[in-house]
């Protein structure tokens, strides 16, 4: 049985070699169930999740192939221009022999969030493609399959005064302007979470919660698509993150992250590529490299411990994939 290989230095080939050999050849097991890349829909939309590191890109990029399709990000990460191989982002060759969108399309310094991504994704649903949604941010597809309140645009003077404070003061004082209802729900550890929340009661007046609470309909279907999890099992996927990330650097990830050092700002969205911040801290001579990859790899397993989380606690109802 073939296997994807989803490490950082895999052949390039590899997608490819599935379309061009028959379709029953399986891709992983699903409860001991061999689940053959041609039981996936060539017309429905097909919702590829997963923490970093399981092989989504590869085999959103077999569906493509063979199947036909669109290729949308759905990665918080992947939308920045200035990170490709740190984000592990699809290779030139990959987006040009495929068609790929939302990869790599906004500068830092461009604000973002899953509204703007939401208001993107309808535009090419719109435009009639068979999409194939693929990344590891659990709340663009919680968005997607289940909706997003309609927050106005937050005016330029309060997200400058915001960025003061935040800058100024961290986020203690946000905190403690919230209504308690948003106080109890956000990520309080995120500073960006905490400003957006404050963002958003000082310019309309209420809440966060309030605001989420009413959520206005999705714009797809879950159950009008194809919806897979993989889930590779832990010690396998901390291997495949420990031998990406080495790959990561061997590629030229250092010189990625020395070229965005003068716009460094740790709190910015742009800036939570994992292990950016401990590359950081080596070119400004604050760790040796073999640490800074360590903090690096470590940051990553526990970002895609978060992810397991969210999948195994929103999305029980999607087709879960051991990928091997």
């Amino acid at each position: 049985m073939k296997q994807f290989d989803v490490g950082f230095n895999r052949d390039r080939e590899d997608w490819r070699s599935f379309v061009a050999e028959p379709w029953p050849q399986s891709l992983s097991r699903l409860d001991n169930v061999l689940l053959p890349l041609n039981k996936i829909s060539a017309e429905l939309p097909v919702l590829i999740a997963g923490p970093t590191a399981s092989g989504k890109s590869a085999l959103a990029m077999a569906i493509a192939a063979g199947r036909g399709g669109v290729i949308i990000n759905a990665d918080a990460l992947q939308v920045w221009d200035c990170w490709r191989l740190l984000t592990a982002r699809p290779d030139a060759e990959d987006e040009a022999a495929l068609p790929h969108r939302l990869y790599g399309h906004k500068s830092p310094g461009c604000p973002y969030s899953v509204g703007h991504w939401l208001r993107e994704v309808q535009h090419l649903l719109a435009e009639g493609v068979r999409p194939i949604i693929v990344g590891g941010t659990g709340l663009y597809f919680t968005a997607l399959t289940g909706g997003l309140a309609e927050i106005p645009a937050i005016p330029a003077a309060i997200r400058a005064e915001a960025d003061g404070l935040r800058l100024s003061h961290g986020t203690s004082a946000m905190l403690r302007d919230l209504d308690a209802r948003t106080a109890l729900r956000i990520d309080r550890a995120n500073p960006m979470r905490v400003q957006r929340a404050w963002e958003v009661q000082r310019a309309t007046g209420r809440g966060l919660a309030d605001w989420q609470d009413d959520t206005g309909a999705p714009i797809l279907d879950r159950k009008a698509a194809e919806a897979i999890v993989l889930s590779p099992e832990r010690d396998v996927l901390a291997e495949r993150i420990g031998r990406r990330f080495d790959g990561m650097v061997a590629g030229g990830a250092i010189d990625e992250v020395s070229d965005m050092l003068a716009a460094w700002d740790p709190d910015a969205q742009w800036a939570r590529a994992i292990g950016a911040p401990d590359l950081v801290a080596c070119l400004r001579g604050e760790i040796p490299l073999d640490e800074a990859v360590l903090r690096a790899k470590a940051a990553t397993r526990q970002y895609a411990k978060r992810q397991r989380s969210w999948f195994r606690g929103r999305m029980k109802d999607w087709r879960w994939i051991e990928a091997a």
